[in-house]
């Protein structure tokens, strides 16, 4: 465990989720059976009807805080998350996604210590509907917000947000349908802050949620939210978007998929 837990950062862990049957149980076990325990655990249901809400209140006795009634979008159950949550970081766990293992969130808080940066990142697992591993997140040693010019290269779910982020940068924008927590990220992009970087594996990331199947939707939008924030020239951001969605044809008709 880990020494002097008092002295260790509260961290809010966030699920959004809506008609979440299938996998809403495991994503909260993975957070509840957590041995590090410095973490507030808060669920945003959007009006399932699906049985998720059943699940959620076999285990309100673990859970901090958990609401179920309509949003308006991802971004907009993300910012009532926020709202409630009182940890000096803010994570979020998908409906699906979840840690992959009990010391997950105790390796992340060994690692952040006293520094406590703005953005600690570690690495995550993408998988399929059945668990199994498609790849794991790459993760250099130094963050070079370059890497964010062409995605987002600090996952969700194994990114966690100090509080002074949202304090500084605001809540997420309910225009963004797909890439809200990338459009968050680009608004610190010209004064980018320090990011801890973390190695271990700590978190899930399901590969069926809102964006499966829409590669070309989310590469528009990253455009859109790159030329909003000037990140580059427009003749960068060009290339930048045709380098992108080249990749994704090429890579498409090669695996025979579709998009």
């Amino acid at each position: 465990m880990v020494k002097d837990i008092n002295t260790m950062p509260l961290i809010t862990v966030i699920t959004v989720v809506y008609n979440g049957i299938d996998f809403i149980e495991k994503t909260i076990l993975s957070i509840i059976n957590q041995t590090y325990k410095r973490i507030e655990f808060i669920i945003i249901d959007g009006g399932s009807t699906d049985g998720t809400v059943e699940v959620i209140r076999k285990y309100e006795h673990l859970i901090t805080c958990w609401v179920s009634e309509q949003d308006k979008g991802i971004s907009d159950a993300f910012n009532k998350g926020i709202k409630l949550a009182s940890g000096e970081y803010v994570n979020f766990q998908g409906d699906g996604d979840g840690f992959v293992d009990e010391i997950s969130l105790e390796k992340v808080a060994k690692q952040i210590g006293s520094r406590r940066p703005l953005l600690v990142s570690a690495k995550i697992r993408r998988i399929d509907e059945d668990g199994n591993t498609l790849y794991i997140s790459k993760q250099p040693k130094k963050f070079s917000k370059t890497s964010l010019l062409f995605k987002m290269s600090l996952p969700h779910q194994g990114l966690f947000v100090h509080r002074d982020f949202f304090k500084q940068y605001g809540l997420f924008d309910l225009n963004n349908t797909y890439c809200m927590d990338y459009e968050h990220l680009l608004r610190a992009y010209k004064n980018f802050p320090e990011v801890l970087m973390v190695s271990d594996v700590i978190a899930n990331w399901r590969a069926d949620g809102l964006g499966n199947g829409r590669t070309l939707d989310i590469l528009k939008e990253y455009d859109q939210i790159k030329r909003k924030h000037k990140i580059a020239s427009n003749i960068i951001l060009l290339m930048v978007n045709y380098w992108s969605v080249s990749k994704f044809l090429i890579k498409a008709v090669l695996n025979k998929g579709s998009y």
